[in-house]
């Protein structure tokens, strides 16, 4: 037997970095170099390789929509900058393999606290062969970004869908939350995510002239699947995507009042209702199971993905 001192590492067996700096560093570059093309022409086909689950439904049709208004481009188009990037990056077995990227932009205004924010990315991986891609897209106040568990080499730890040590487990939290928003409960701590979108969906529902009803559903499969890192008071930071229905009934003798970015993505004729599709993504802290905390927002961002009049 020979020995030739070459080892191959497998990324789908062995606990290895999900990416090094530079790859990850990369994929940000690409992903904003394409994000920026995009963004200009409105045309979704120049940033779809870039861009998948929940970020990539509400990117892709947002510029569908916005280029049915606007076929010569974004008329306004500044370039999307990412400065000051720190990457979270966890060591992984199998796929997908996941990074954190957290990013001053210059959508921001550093000289007002109140204005000043970080741009957290997760970028996804399927496959040995494909291409990193930003799948889930938040924006905090820099204050708000907890500290992750690493080990000594600075390598993050990620969180089993079906973790038992959270107050949620991961792989539950799209349900829970779609069940929340439905008929209430406990899981989620008040917020404008939560108690003040339950009251102004309530609210609306009673407009004179048109009633409104809703539809959540939790949204966990492929690219949408919760991903989550630990963090160094025992919770961890999750991201997970659902799916939201609005339909609209106007009363009998009333118009539905239709914009021409819905139109873009809708099908049938809105003659007397529509319903509005969305896909929303959320990043939220879930505390160590059997703390007094809730499952916290830091925030949600939710698009436009089709619609179906009727």
């Amino acid at each position: 037997m020979t020995a030739s001192g070459c080892v191959t590492v497998h990324g789908e067996r062995e606990i290895i970095p999900s990416a090094t700096k530079a790859e990850a560093a990369r994929a940000l570059e690409e992903f904003t170099s394409a994000y920026n093309k995009a963004d200009k022409a409105y045309d979704p086909a120049l940033d779809e390789d870039r861009v998948t689950g929940a970020l990539g439904a509400i990117n892709q049709a947002g510029l569908k929509a916005k280029g049915a208004s606007e076929p010569d481009g974004n008329p306004d188009h500044v370039p999307l900058k990412l400065t000051d990037t720190q990457f979270t990056i966890p060591e992984q077995a199998g796929w997908p393999k996941f990074f954190l990227a957290d990013a001053d932009s210059n959508r921001d205004r550093d000289d007002d606290p109140q204005r000043d924010n970080r741009w957290l990315l997760v970028f996804l991986r399927t496959g040995v062969d494909d291409a990193w891609k930003a799948a889930f897209l938040t924006v905090v106040s820099p204050d708000e970004i907890p500290e992750f568990t690493t080990d000594k080499d600075g390598w993050a730890q990620p969180v089993p869908a079906d973790s038992k040590s959270l107050a949620v487990a991961p792989k539950n939290l799209s349900q829970e939350y779609a069940t929340y928003l439905q008929d209430g409960g406990d899981a989620f701590a008040p917020g404008t995510h939560t108690s003040e979108w339950r009251a102004l969906r309530k609210k609306n529902t009673t407009r004179p002239g048109l009633s409104t009803q809703y539809i959540d559903e939790p949204l966990t499969s492929g690219p949408y699947a919760p991903v989550g890192l630990r963090t160094k008071d025992g919770g961890a930071l999750v991201f997970f995507a659902t799916h939201h229905y609005e339909k609209q009934t106007a009363a009998k003798g009333l118009n539905l009042q239709v914009s021409e970015e819905v139109k873009a993505l809708m099908t049938g004729e809105a003659k007397q209702s529509i319903t509005l599709e969305r896909v929303s993504n959320q990043a939220v802290l879930d505390p160590a199971k059997g703390s007094t905390e809730r499952v916290e927002f830091l925030n949600r961002i939710q698009g436009l993905t089709g619609a179906k009049g009727e």
